[in-house]
């Protein structure tokens, strides 16, 4: 019996079990909160999150209060994994590479151009990061934090040129759980551009902060960390040996990070907020500006916004805007507030018309960090010149941020303001059933642009919105996706919670071709497995088929292969089309090759080419066509697979790099290596070329082994050996281990023909060693019969045992 028995939660939600849990770890401590927050070495406030479920414990936290109990955390480790990541997390950085001499990355928001006062405090923070490389500003909501920060980070851009990057930690956003460390991680490890493939994705938290110490140690970068929500959030983001310094906001005092120097924010002097006012409101100062003919309402302004300084810039800017108002009239309009904040932004929101009070209410239910004028059109259902217009406005009023150029962003205080003062005339449920259908029907254009087949199916649901964003080629469609990514993530978790299943369905079908380039494996199989879930809901067949599907292909390239059979199996009844079973079709293919078929995977590449050719689609029969050469070639039969290589090639496309002319080119190169060298590598060298262009690093290493293969059989063993040697420092770079395993058995014979026969020796037994644990059988029989041939004249004996058990592994292949 699991030492767990008895603690009946009886909820689906993974947090809610995971928070009731820990709440009968506290009923079994017979402690207070206090008391075993501090026996378990946490703050009571984060305990007290953790056991009402409103932020889910780091997995640390987990182990010391269960250790607390004497109770095993390792039965809640699954359910702190659901729990903690309940929607996918950004994905790993980009296979592609950043381009020669292309600028290093630059997040920060644009520093303030009225940033007043401060004098001390910047002290304060510069000299913390130049003695301690790490500080943490904290002060009340609205106080300046980010100001001083990004205004401290801007300072210091030149002395750490190799990064300047800003991730917002959302510890206090209205309406949104803080980012945990885990995505948070994974955003600052993509900004760096570190490959995909060096990023942990298995072992919890910890892989993935040393990898990030790891990056920082050679780098001189400066992290600005806004937001946290408490020690336990920004920890793991913290620098560890090297010269990269970070800074970190909160509103509460991090008392956990001991070794962190804090700088305590308190609202600005009488003189500085006078500055601030006078600055913002474009006042000339003396005594003929309308500030200086009235002080003592001057000073009633201050006193009214608080010393706030946002407060005080939206004061400014009313007054700005304004010529006719005097000191007194901003008084007023002042007066008619709850709070500081409130005051201020409601004075700012009662000058505008009335469409843009909608507007500014309908944003504070925006599911977005950042946003950019399509989405807003949708949002209020407006022309996308008149949102432009509005968003202008709402600029000038200090009611939006601009951190980038056709970016914006609300404050959290003023997204709650939004939050709390939105009616249900504006009808925000419907509106964000716009922004839903936004994001589904820009996903499906993007991902038009990015995929050489279009989808079985185009968007079923909702309603096209009035204005998309056209995407000039496939590298402005991914750059599409990278800065919305983190807003699609949160669509579909509000959708998810909404019950728009339709949009829960279609949404990841739409993101495939994104992935496949961002080598987001895990990810993609979170958001397929709740598309099944909705697709169930739902009852559709077509919705269920395609949901299976697209669930089994990622489990497929997660090497989960038994499940991807599963879901295969459990697809193919439901699809009719044509289409639809050649997508299938073809998947099923590429997994029988992986797991070490033959023939059969020759006969469903040819079988998907027929049914893509009576679909009439004559892009998915290319591709057919390539994997039926490629899978030709591989059997022996070159002069079969040139000439399906060459009838794939002549398909046009204007993509180069498209996948069925990759595989095509490299299928015909190796096809022609022995007959007709010279073609042979020209082949080769324009297909690495293309991928080197294209920036899909495994793409390259798969064409730099083959150009090594087809060098050998040139009899150019050193330029063979170049070529192979370059591949696998490539697959080492990107942490690719198992990816060697299609590529051991060609360096090692070009090892072995080229006079190294104890290098070729070494990699064939590498390849004995990986292939049982991947599933390749094939690759597993390549091996013995490359070692044999290696032994063949030293260790007959060893050599003969070695070649019968690749006979045997052939005979159960072929069965």
């Amino acid at each position: 019996m699991s030492q767990w028995d008895g603690g009946t939660v009886g909820t689906d939600d993974p947090q809610d079990e995971l928070a009731a849990r820990l709440r009968l770890v506290h009923e079994l401590s017979g402690r207070g909160v206090r008391a075993l927050a501090r026996d378990a070495g946490l703050s009571s406030s984060s305990l007290s999150r953790y056991l009402s479920g409103q932020t889910v414990a780091p997995w640390p936290a987990v182990i010391a209060l269960c250790h607390q109990v004497r109770r095993d955390p390792r039965q809640l480790r699954a359910l702190w994994e659901r729990a903690a990541s309940p929607l996918p997390a950004p994905p790993r950085a980009s296979r592609q590479v950043q381009p020669p001499g292309a600028p290093p990355r630059n997040d920060l928001p644009r520093d303030v151009p009225d940033f007043t006062g401060r004098g001390a405090a910047l002290d304060a923070v510069l000299t913390a990061v130049e003695r301690d490389r790490v500080v943490a500003v904290d002060g009340m909501a609205g106080v300046g934090k980010t100001c001083l920060a990004v205004h401290a980070a801007h300072r210091l851009a030149a002395d750490y040129p190799d990064a300047q990057l800003y991730v917002d930690l959302h510890g206090f956003t209205a309406g949104r759980e803080p980012l945990g460390p885990d995505p948070a991680l994974r955003t600052l490890l993509a900004a760096l551009g570190v490959a995909s493939e060096r990023i942990p994705q298995d072992g919890g938290l910890e892989p993935l902060a040393a990898c990030w110490r790891a990056e920082l140690a050679h780098r001189r970068a400066v992290v600005v960390l806004d937001n946290a929500v408490d020690a336990e959030q920004v920890r793991p983001l913290l620098p560890g040996a090297g010269e990269s310094v970070a800074l970190i906001t909160s509103r509460n005092r991090l008392l956990g990070l001991d070794e962190v120097p804090p700088v305590s924010l308190d609202v600005l002097s009488p003189e500085e907020s006078a500055e601030l006012l006078a600055r913002a409101s474009g006042d000339p100062g003396g005594e003929d500006g309308r500030l200086g003919r009235d002080p003592q309402a001057a000073a009633e302004v201050l006193r009214l916004c608080g010393h706030l300084p946002l407060a005080l810039r939206l004061a400014g800017a009313r007054l700005r805007h304004r010529p006719g108002w005097t000191a007194g009239i901003l008084v007023e309009r002042l007066a008619q507030g709850a709070t500081e904040f409130d005051t201020a932004v409601a004075m700012s929101v009662r000058q505008l018309d009335r469409p843009r009070q909608r507007l500014f209410r309908l944003l504070g239910h925006l599911p977005c960090s950042t946003f950019d004028e399509y989405v807003v059109a949708a949002l209020a259902d407006q022309p996308l010149r008149v949102v432009r217009e509005m968003l202008e406005d709402l600029l000038d009023a200090h009611l939006v941020q601009q951190p980038a150029a056709g970016r914006y962003r609300l404050h959290d205080l003023v997204r709650g303001h939004a939050r709390r003062t939105a009616t249900t005339t504006d009808e925000p449920a419907e509106a964000l059933r716009r922004v839903f259908d936004y994001y589904l029907y820009a996903a499906a254009a993007a991902d038009a642009v990015m995929s050489y087949v279009t989808p079985v199916h185009g968007v079923t649901v909702g309603t096209p919105p009035a204005e998309l964003p056209v995407f000039a080629g496939k590298h402005a469609a991914l750059f599409w996706f990278v800065t919305e990514y983190t807003n699609l993530m949160g669509v579909f978790e509000a959708a998810a919670a909404a019950g728009a299943d339709g949009h829960v369905c279609e949404l990841p079908r739409f993101m495939r071709a994104y992935f496949a380039r961002r080598c987001g494996t895990t990810h993609l199989n979170v958001l397929f497995e709740h598309s099944l879930a909705a697709a169930t809901r739902l009852g559709d067949p077509t919705h269920l088929a395609e949901a299976h599907s697209d669930l089994g292909f990622a489990r497929y390239n997660a090497g989960r292969l038994a499940e991807a059979t599963a879901a295969y199996d459990a697809a193919a009844p439901l699809i009719t089309d044509p289409r639809g079973r050649a997508e299938l079709t073809m998947r099923r293919g590429y997994l029988r090759w992986d797991e070490g078929g033959v023939d059969e995977p020759l006969d469903l590449f040819r079988r998907a080419g027929r049914l893509y050719t009576d679909a009439d689609c004559p892009m998915g029969a290319a591709h057919a066509a390539a994997y039926e050469a490629w899978a030709m070639l591989q059997l022996g039969h070159r002069d079969q697979a040139a000439d399906l290589a060459r009838a794939a090639l002549a398909v046009p496309h204007t993509d180069p790099a498209w996948p069925p002319t990759m595989t095509a080119r490299i299928t015909l190169g190796l096809a022609l290596a022995r007959d007709r060298p010279d073609e042979s590598v020209e082949h080769l060298e324009r297909a690495l070329a293309l991928a080197v262009e294209d920036g899909h690093r495994h793409n390259e290493a798969w064409c730099l082994n083959c150009l090594g293969v087809a060098l050998r059989q040139a009899g150019r063993y050193e330029d063979a050996l170049a070529s192979h040697a370059r591949a696998f420092a490539l697959l080492d770079e990107l942490f690719e281990e198992h990816w060697k395993i299609h590529f051991l058995d060609g360096y090692a014979e070009t090892c072995r023909l080229a006079g190294d026969p104890d290098r070729a020796l070494a990699l064939h037994r590498q390849a004995l060693e990986l292939a049982p644990g991947l599933g390749f059988r094939h690759a597993q029989a390549l091996a013995h019969e490359g070692i044999a041939a290696v032994l063949a004249d030293s260790d007959p004996a060893t050599a003969d045992e070695h070649l019968a058990a690749g006979r045997a592994l052939r005979d159960q292949l072929t069965a």
